[in-house]
């Protein structure tokens, strides 16, 4: 038996979850969990609901949109593990983790390949059979590089990209390829500590947490919709490298978090915020 997501943003009306759940009912098919949300504020409805049964999906999508206003978007999509490609750059805390969950079956997806800009990490990707493809930026310019890193990825056709401490700035070129398809992590101390080390800059300052935020990619540099967020409290005990240790043990568990979401299809976009179900 076959099992559907379908998930629809809407400017809100009277009667929508009725109209939508009397046409799953009525084409055979049972709900196994429904979740809606309204922003009254803005008139706008969410809805996720997972169902299962044997249906044509595309006259069942028509049938959903025709029921619902005009401005709704609509999404229904077969249940499927996603494809992901991971690209990293030289520490190893995020890929490794994710690696970690996937050889154990905790990550529900098929991860393609890691792509990274440096080799430092293609005996970490190889101990787990993961095909590595190393594609250098060094001597070239950043729109040579991007276009190498788009060829190659368009053989392997993700769902998701999922930047594991990637450091390299995506140009808005590159983002519009994968629009709300490109997760990154990045520690929470932006935009008050920048640079080569922020957590030397923090220890300096006497910060009191440490934090993380993921958030899908946009055209602006760290302010993309934000999936999830996570801190731990510290002291004056910590050291710049405790800091350090503890930043890269919330990134990793903030990073998997949020990945967990999108390969679920709990996340809708609405502006630069999120509804999470």
């Amino acid at each position: 038996m076959k099992k559907y997501v379908l998930l629809i943003l809407s400017p809100d009306e009277k009667g929508l979850i009725y109209k939508v759940t009397s046409i799953i009912f009525k084409r055979g098919l049972n709900i196994d969990k429904n979740d809606e949300y309204v922003d009254s504020e803005e008139n706008r409805f969410f809805m996720r609901a997972e169902f299962s049964g044997e249906t044509d999906p595309l006259a069942l999508l028509a049938e959903i949109r025709a029921s619902l206003p005009e401005r709704a978007e609509v999404k229904l999509e077969e249940i499927r593990p996603k494809d992901i490609v991971i690209l990293c750059t030289k520490e190893n805390h995020c890929l490794g983790d994710l690696l970690l969950r996937y050889d154990s079956g905790e990550l529900e997806a098929n991860i393609k390949a890691v792509v990274s800009n440096y080799d430092h990490l293609k005996p970490l990707s190889e101990k787990f059979e993961i095909p590595f493809y190393g594609i250098s930026h060094e001597g070239i310019s950043r729109q040579e590089h991007e276009q190498r890193m788009l060829e190659c990825l368009a053989a392997l056709k993700p769902d998701y990209l999922v930047l594991a401490k990637y450091m390299r700035i995506l140009s808005p070129e590159f983002v519009h390829h994968y629009e709300r398809q490109i997760i990154n992590i990045h520690h929470s101390f932006l935009p008050a500590f920048v640079g080569a080390n922020p957590y030397k800059q923090a220890h300096e300052r006497g910060v009191k947490i440490i934090g993380a935020t993921a958030h899908f990619v946009n055209d602006n540099l760290d302010e993309g919709p934000i999936i999830a967020q996570d801190i731990i409290k510290i002291d004056h005990s910590y050291t710049w490298r405790d800091m350090q240790k503890a930043g890269r043990d919330v990134e990793k568990v903030v990073l998997a978090r949020a990945l967990n979401l999108a390969l679920h299809d709990r996340i809708f976009v609405h502006g630069n915020k999120t509804v999470i179900f």
